[in-house]
């Protein structure tokens, strides 16, 4: 496997000044005992992990953006980061909310008229955005899947459930979510998130549509079958699952999510939005966007919320009213997929850490939280 120099070499990068030798040693005995295994088990090309931890950022480069082009994963590296793109589209929303453009309690035909008279007037944008609407689908029908096709769907969909009783994990349902929130705000999804958000954020090189110029740092991804693969197009992609994004600007959005004082009163007050709690589902609480435990946590609990049958399969939850704003400890998550990437991230606000964990190959869930839980839980000394 060739890896970065910067790793084979058995150093890493370090912004913001050098952190004690202590803490160095730490993380990086951490991270390489654990991330190096993980990519010769599960044949993954190329990773790139970031960390936060107590105000400083290290970075970790393995193998190669390309089997072809041999290039090396450095921490600008794109890559797509799938449902982690669900974070993204929450705090976009909480931040319509906190300009006052909508409300979360507002039903979802409010935004669409193309809604109006159909289940959607008795569907929140919470339920929406926290997969309660009353059991929409993990993905569209192939014959629903297209921007000009998908109001035809929703139109005609029956719920299975009330709404608020029941999560299904679904991409049709947190997208509508996004859609409805751009046009809240009079723009196109793609337009205010890469013009207004992602800059406010900090953000400078992620994309949903990642521009010409910048081809050249995307990942090649790499499906089950090794075959070269990359996302395709489909209804309401952008808000679901279109983010590209490297591991340096991922680390800033989790740095945003753990000290967001240096960012401007509505998306202080967004970020504080998609860490709250609103429906129990076992262990797990779902926020907007994020899911969290809390922390310290067994790994065990943390693959139970992260399982295929909490993804996959209808879940009752216990709404919690009111709303609860996730504790200082907690372990707040969300995994990211599509054919040919695997992504993770995770942070812990009262401990100030945090990982990002990104892949060119779609490897289990299960892999992933594992190895983040024993690189974090290790530097906390747990």
């Amino acid at each position: 496997m060739h890896m970065a120099k910067s790793i084979l070499a058995g150093t890493f990068f370090l912004l913001y000044g050098a952190a004690p030798g202590f803490a160095q040693d730490r993380i990086e005995e951490a991270v390489n005992a654990t991330i190096q295994p993980l990519m010769k088990q599960q044949d993954i090309a190329g990773m790139a992990v970031a960390i936060t931890y107590k105000g400083q950022r290290h970075y970790f480069n393995y193998g190669e953006a390309s089997k072809d082009t041999k290039n090396p994963v450095t921490d600008q590296t794109l890559f797509e980061i799938g449902s982690i793109s669900k974070t993204f589209t929450a705090t976009l929303g909480a931040y319509a909310q906190a300009q006052g453009k909508l409300s979360l309690t507002d039903p979802a035909s409010r935004f669409a008229p193309e809604l109006r008279g159909s289940a959607f007037d008795g569907i929140s944008l919470l339920n929406l955005a926290t997969y309660t609407a009353g059991g929409l689908p993990l993905q569209f029908p192939d014959e629903a899947d297209h921007p000009d096709r998908m109001f035809s769907y929703y139109t005609t969909w029956k719920p299975l459930y009330p709404a608020g009783t029941q999560r299904l994990y679904s991409n049709p349902s947190i997208g509508l979510f996004g859609y409805l929130a751009a046009r809240s705000m009079g723009q196109s999804f793609d337009e205010v998130m890469e013009r207004t958000l992602m800059p406010g954020l900090g953000l400078k090189h992620s994309y949903v549509r990642v521009p010409q110029a910048q081809s050249g740092r995307y990942a090649q991804g790499y499906a089950k079958d090794g075959k070269p693969v990359r996302v395709g197009p489909g209804a309401l992609d952008s808000e679901a699952y279109g983010v590209k994004t490297s591991s340096s600007d991922l680390i800033r959005f989790v740095e945003a999510n753990l000290r967001p004082g240096k960012l401007d009163a509505n998306l202080r007050q967004a970020i504080a939005t998609t860490h709250t709690g609103f429906y129990k589902v076992g262990g797990m609480t779902q926020g907007l966007g994020w899911e969290f435990y809390p922390y310290p946590l067994t790994v065990d609990a943390l693959l139970a919320g992260n399982s295929t049958q909490v993804a996959m399969t209808p879940n009752k939850v216990e709404p919690l009213d009111p709303p609860r704003p996730a504790p200082v400890n907690a372990w707040i998550n969300k995994t990211g997929s599509t054919g040919g990437f695997g992504a993770y991230v995770a942070f812990v606000p009262g401990k100030d850490m945090g990982i990002v964990m990104l892949a060119n190959r779609n490897y289990p869930n299960e892999e992933r939280v594992k190895a983040a839980h024993r690189i974090l839980t290790a530097l906390d000394g747990k």
